[in-house]
């Protein structure tokens, strides 16, 4: 059966890891809603332009553009998926389970990546970034092959202006009042599963696929 999960985790818990682990080993699409945004926007879409006339006046782009850009990928993969980035808040958690009900493809799980925010602050000042494409590296856990270089395009990677420790302090504070009520949302659902996001990358992930369900033959259909 299909794998359909959403990561839910302050920055640097290392959701993206597992999601291209998931991506590598079983067809599981990564969704980020970062990158859906940034995408719509390089290509001119219908939605992309509607999000850009928001950001241009320096407003929060609406949940229902968000959904809908959402929406648009998960019907091009269907099958197997992770969501990675969203929802952040309890009525975004509600949108996105009426949009998968809608296309009766529920959600297997909420998976909780759980770290102390001092140790997050430690690994998100390590981070390097792919301003081309949004990969991340850490130096800390993930180093790229060669400093400062990616791995796969051979392009430089770049450190974030918002990955300072000041920065990343108050950054993870309102991530934690945002997402604590998405967490007991999903919690009362019973589709909540918490790992610890500070054991290493392969425990973590076995964590995940002992939790879901994970194989080989969970491949988007």
């Amino acid at each position: 059966m299909p794998v359909r999960l959403v990561f839910l985790g302050p920055p640097g818990a290392g959701k993206g890891t597992q999601a291209r682990i998931l991506e590598q080993r079983f067809g599981v699409k990564q969704i980020s809603s970062g990158d859906l945004l940034r995408a719509n926007l390089a290509q001119g879409t219908e939605l992309g332009r509607q999000a850009e006339q928001y950001m241009r006046r320096g407003e929060l782009v609406p949940d229902s553009l968000v959904v809908a850009m959402i929406d648009r990928e998960l019907q091009q993969h269907s099958g197997a998926f992770v969501i990675d980035g969203f929802p952040r808040t309890v009525a975004q958690a509600e949108a996105l389970d009426r949009l998968l009900d809608e296309h009766g493809w529920p959600l297997d799980a909420a998976i909780h990546f759980q770290a102390d925010r001092e140790t997050l602050i430690a690994r998100l000042s390590a981070r390097w970034t792919n301003p081309r494409n949004g990969r991340t590296y850490n130096t800390l856990t993930n180093p790229p092959r060669v400093p400062g270089i990616d791995d796969e395009d051979g392009g430089p990677l770049v450190q974030r202006e918002d990955d300072q420790p000041d920065t990343l302090a108050k950054r993870l504070e309102v991530f934690e009042l945002q997402t604590q009520p998405v967490i007991e949302y999903y919690r009362k659902a019973g589709k909540l599963v918490e790992v610890d996001a500070l054991a290493s990358v392969d425990a973590v992930a076995a964590r995940i696929n002992k939790a879901t369900g994970a194989t080989a033959s969970s491949e988007a259909r």
